[in-house]
């Protein structure tokens, strides 16, 4: 395939295990690079979640694949030491021989100076035109198109509707949201797309260490079961609408929402929910069914009918591209 997205990830198959927190676990990561695509590191999943030192765990990853693996670079601003230990740990994967980045919430232009030169190359997460404008002005190589279908941080825009407004700016699109089986894969690369991230169909595997609960409420699920709520980050998440979550109000409160809408206090607010949610939702990936608060999840979850093992979901996706 003449598909930049290959040349410049260096992967067999145009797929994005997309980074996942809590989710992104190593053998997780490892088991989608080893079958042809491209896992990517979460940070703080890698550090925070399974507690690795940053370059052990990276050099565990190792141990399982030689294949190229990605990280994940959370960049909105927030406290000076949190910025201080993502610039680090990109001088850490670089070290370690990363060369694909994907970056998420804010502008990615200090990413891009820095692993320029290494000859990395930066992924940016857009929802719409105005975040592609900032990407494409900050230098990127190509987009991560979050669409209206996506777990975790959402976009609003259909799949369709993002690669017609993307197109224009000649640099590859990803398609985030809304793909777990081989139809929405095809059609994703049939409209343009380079290639494909999914998170929702690997979280429901066998090398994810998601509870049993986890992945079987991915199984039974169907899209009228994705909900958003802003009370993990402060912006919309998509999650399943378990017992749990029903009784919860998934806005924040009056008070809540003035401090996200300001433009001083927003960061602010963003991080103090990120900060407030960390113990949940690492508590929750291992939660049963009862006792989980969030199960991030999106729409996808209506193509995972089964729980299966990385490579197996990989290879029938790509059966039509042999």
């Amino acid at each position: 395939m003449d598909n930049q997205f290959l040349k410049e990830s260096g992967v067999t198959f145009p797929i994005i295990g997309g980074p996942m927190y809590p989710c992104s676990n190593p053998e997780l990561v490892a088991a989608i690079s080893e079958a042809g695509a491209l896992g990517i590191v979460q940070p703080l999943t890698l550090t925070y979640v399974e507690g690795y030192d940053f370059r052990e765990g990276l050099r565990y990853i190792r141990t399982l694949t030689h294949k190229p693996i990605g990280m994940n670079v959370l960049i909105e601003k927030s406290s000076k030491k949190y910025e201080e230990k993502m610039q680090r740990w990109i001088e850490i994967a670089l070290e370690e021989g990363i060369r694909f980045f994907i970056t998420s919430l804010g502008k990615p232009d200090w990413v891009v100076k820095k692993v320029h030169p290494f000859g990395a190359k930066v992924y940016h997460d857009v929802t719409n035109v105005h975040w592609a404008e900032i990407a494409v002005d900050s230098g990127v190589d190509g987009f991560v198109a979050v669409n209206n279908r996506a777990g975790g941080h959402t976009g609003e825009a259909s799949l369709e509707t993002l690669i017609q407004k993307l197109r224009i700016y000649g640099l590859p699109v990803v398609c985030a949201g809304g793909i777990s089986e081989r139809e929405g894969f095809e059609k994703s690369l049939s409209l343009g797309y380079s290639a494909v991230q999914m998170g929702t169909r690997f979280i429901a595997t066998q090398e994810c260490k998601a509870s049993d609960d986890y992945k079987q409420a991915i199984v039974d699920a169907q899209e009228r079961d994705i909900v958003l709520t802003e009370k993990i980050t402060g912006v919309p998440v998509s999650v399943i609408n378990t017992s749990n979550i029903k009784k919860r109000d998934l806005l924040p409160g009056t008070i809540a929402q003035w401090f996200l809408s300001h433009p001083k206090f927003k960061h602010l607010m963003r991080m103090f929910y990120v900060l407030r949610s960390l113990k949940s939702l690492k508590k929750g990936m291992k939660a049963k069914k009862a006792e989980a608060q969030f199960w991030q999840a999106g729409k996808s979850v209506s193509g995972v009918k089964k729980i299966k093992r990385v490579e197996e979901v990989i290879q029938e996706l790509s059966s039509s591209l042999r």
